[in-house]
Parts: structure tokens; sequence; C-alpha cells
């Protein structure tokens, strides 16, 4: 299998690991993560997916959380699949992850009920973005939900400031559209409907974004 060259957790692959760390330091990670999760709002019985689980700090918290909830991961980083497979058995938790080849992903159409991510779509550039969001729409259900969080338009200009740092650690390129506030317009252009900003956070990096929409 041929991976697409990716920009690895916080901009280069020797950083991966510290990447829990860095996201601890500069964000209230409680309190975004668990907001993410209430907009998930898993159910027990439906099929869910997170779009780059990255180091699985997401899914412990929804399995934590809703202990019964049915939820698999995709990357396309294996050192980050390593990491999260060893977080989610330290924890005692189960759950499937997938590697992707940055193409199309490994799940039949009409998979899911739900897919959601965080600060993934900021890593990529904007013909990636379209791409990444066209296969989510093949795979999720009819009215099936997309959830994601990710850096959004700056709500201040203190929070456009802060937000350079972000910029240049995963790139001018990929960031921009998203600090421009252009995601809603990428989901639309994947063909989602209802797309909507629900919610944000402020934190001491930029504006932490959540977008909601259905397929």
């Amino acid at each position: 299998m041929t991976t697409k060259k990716f920009i690895p957790a916080l901009g280069y692959d020797f950083l991966s690991e510290y990447y829990d760390l860095a996201i601890k330091l500069t964000m209230p990670e409680k309190k975004f993560r668990n907001k993410l999760i209430d907009f998930v709002n898993p159910v027990a019985d439906e099929k869910k997916l997170e779009f780059d689980f990255g180091t699985a700090k997401n899914i412990i918290i929804l399995k934590q959380r809703f202990p019964k909830s049915n939820i698999q991961g995709v990357d396309i980083d294996p050192k980050i699949k390593s990491i999260a497979e060893y977080k989610l058995s330290k924890a005692g938790i189960h759950a499937e992850l997938f590697l992707y080849d940055g193409e199309k992903l490994p799940f039949e159409d009409n998979s899911f009920d739900k897919i959601y991510s965080s600060l993934v779509f900021h890593q990529l550039d904007k013909l990636t973005k379209i791409k990444c969001l066209l296969e989510i729409h093949r795979i999720l259900k009819p009215n099936g939900e997309l959830i994601i969080g990710d850096w959004g338009k700056a709500k201040t200009k203190l929070m456009r400031l802060t937000f350079y740092l972000v910029q240049l650690l995963d790139g001018f390129k990929t960031t921009n559209d998203n600090v421009n506030g252009l995601m809603p317009k990428y989901i639309s252009d994947a063909h989602f409907k209802d797309v909507n900003e629900i919610d944000f956070i402020n934190t001491s990096i930029g504006t932490y974004s959540y977008y909601k929409a259905k397929k």
C-alpha cells in the first residue's frame, strides 16, 4: 500500500510523541474534547467512526462516557496508530483502529451513522480537504451526521495573532483556509447539507470551532 504524504501531528514526525503534552499545555483539553463528544451525542446502536483518531484521546473519553458505543477509528499515520493502541490498552478500552492510504477510506458506502474528527482538516490543503470530505460523505449512511472540531475563523484579533503559532508548525498553506472561515464552504462543496458552525472555544492558540452537517 502506498501512503500519500501527510503532515504528522505538530508538523514533524519526531514531535508526534509530544502531541498530547502540547495539547494539554495550550488548550482547555477536557472542555474541548468533552464538548466534541457532546455534539457527537453517541447512541448505543449507532455505528460511529473517528476520522484521523490521533492518540485516541477522544475515543477513550467517548467509551468512558458511553461504554456501549460502537466506535471505530481510521488514521493515516502508523506511528500515531501505535501510540493510540498503547493508550487504549492502558485504559482497558477496545476499539478497532484502521490505517488508510490517504485516498480511499477502507469502508463500504453507507457504513456509518456518525463520523467525527478533531484537529485534522487544518493539516490538509484545499484539494485534500474536499477529497476527504467526499470520502466521508460516501461512507456515511443517508441522513448520517458529520461533526468536525478544528481551528476556525478567529473570533478576536488576539485569537488571530496567537494562531500564527499553529501556522508556523502546520504550515500556512493548509491552515489559512481554516482561519479564513472556509470550512463550512468546503463541507457544502462535498455535498453535505445543513452545514453550520454550532459553537466555538477560544484557546490560547486560536479559535477552535465545531461544525455539524448531514448527508
